[in-house]
């Protein structure tokens, strides 16, 4: 049993360190939200009132943050707080140039940290089954793998530091594009009478097959698993999925890449927010295709 601190306990990191706290571990909190405080107690996490009370004597700092800022600010604190020797885990979607600023926070003073955001939303979040993308040393990795096991289905080394976010944002740069596609397709079939169950059949075991479609397929009734038959309650919002956009479009900038679809993407669910839908689960798109298509 190790002892760890959890700093982000929101719609993400609530239920992570619940599965913490369910594979034996001790695991202290904080959280800004009280809400958010509650429902962790209520999982057996130790609520403590601050970062420093968190990270005192843990054997590893996890943190589940929604921005860069938010992560350097906090990793300050962090740092003259933790215990000489613990691994520190940041979770956060972040800019690759902060996930790697805050590696070299931390290497100055010391500390082993890993930058290991995550993919499978809430509902991976509550099963334990997300997957880990890592970047860091691989003595890092090698250290968090017990850490990371009880939350995760797969935790894949990626590299160096800050390559957990480069995969991050190139995984959801593919997810937002394929959603689209998957939505404007089901769109266009319902308007040239297609039976959206005719197109699911063939293009689920076709070369139309994507996550975007079998799993979170926008149209409801098709998959069991979509948002799309529970009002597009958010599984993965689409204000979190522009945010992830926004990442690889400032990233492909940085590094001089063209990704002309991706920029689309970024467009098209920042509409899409602007119109209100970022509450909405990200598959949620498919109603402003068909609002702008003159279908609803």
């Amino acid at each position: 049993m190790a002892v760890i601190g959890f700093i982000g306990l929101g719609h993400m990191g609530g239920p992570m360190s619940a599965n913490l706290v369910r594979a034996g571990h001790r695991v202290r909190g904080f959280d800004l939200a009280p809400a958010a405080l509650e429902a962790a107690a209520g999982h057996g996490v130790e609520v403590v009132p601050s970062v420093t009370e968190a990270v005192r004597g843990a054997e590893a700092v996890i943190t589940m943050l929604p921005g860069g800022g938010h992560l350097l600010e906090c990793l300050d604190e962090v740092l003259t707080a933790a215990e000489p020797g613990a691994l520190l885990i940041d979770s956060s979607t972040v800019d690759v140039a902060d996930a790697r600023q805050a590696h070299e926070k931390a290497a100055a003073a010391g500390f082993g940290m890993i930058d290991a955001p995550v993919s499978g939303g809430t509902a991976g979040a509550e099963a334990g089954t997300l997957t880990f993308m890592v970047g860091g040393a691989e003595e890092d990795f090698r250290r968090s793998e017990a850490v990371l096991e009880p939350m995760a289905r797969k935790v894949v080394h990626c590299g160096g530091a800050g390559n957990g976010q480069v995969t991050k944002m190139c995984n959801n740069l593919i997810l937002g594009a394929s959603m689209i596609a998957v939505g404007e397709a089901f769109v266009l079939g319902e308007r040239l009478g297609l039976p959206p169950e005719a197109l699911y059949d063939v293009a689920s075991v076709s070369t139309g097959q994507c996550w975007a479609l079998t799993t979170n397929c926008p149209v409801p009734g098709l998959v069991e698993t979509s948002r799309a038959n529970h009002d597009y309650e958010p599984g993965f919002a689409a204000a979190l999925m522009l945010k992830d956009l926004k990442l690889a479009a400032s990233a492909a900038e940085q590094s001089g890449t063209d990704t002309a679809v991706g920029r689309l993407a970024t467009e098209l669910y920042q509409r899409f927010n602007d119109e209100g839908g970022g509450s909405l689960d990200f598959g949620a798109i498919i109603g402003s295709i068909r609002e702008r298509s003159g279908t609803v």
